[in-house]
């Protein structure tokens, strides 16, 4: 798969801006994708979904912050987990999606997975 100069910019900015939400926690599913995420540069509070070993453990930890940015995988999965955590905290705290609508409009839908954003690494 051929990446552009032009989409490797836009991921950089796409982090800066991931790294810029400082009242924020973003929600990834596992390991692998968020060591994707600080290889591309990203720097804020993450968490992983699955070391939480179920959603009410994981409702229950994330209540102290004001934003919940979900950036869960683009496939079946994923979809079912941002809408069972959005059915449990929505009224409790402000869960972000734009950064899930900007990352499919970045990768133009050719990245199913947050692990496989390493091949927007920019190269040296």
């Amino acid at each position: 798969m051929k990446i552009s100069t032009s989409e490797v910019e836009s991921m950089q900015n796409f982090i800066a801006s991931l790294n810029s939400k400082k009242d924020s926690m973003v929600v990834v599913e596992g390991k692998r994708d968020s060591a994707a995420l600080k290889k591309l540069g990203f720097s804020g509070k993450m968490c992983e979904f699955h070391s939480f070993k179920g959603l009410a453990k994981f409702t229950d930890s994330v209540d102290s912050y004001k934003r919940l940015i979900l950036l869960l995988d683009l496939d079946r999965k994923g979809r079912y987990l941002t809408g069972r955590i959005i059915s449990q905290l929505e009224h409790r705290i402000r869960i972000d999606l734009s950064f899930k609508r900007k990352l499919a409009m970045i990768t133009k839908g050719k990245i199913r997975h947050i692990e496989d954003l390493t091949r927007y690494e920019s190269p040296e």
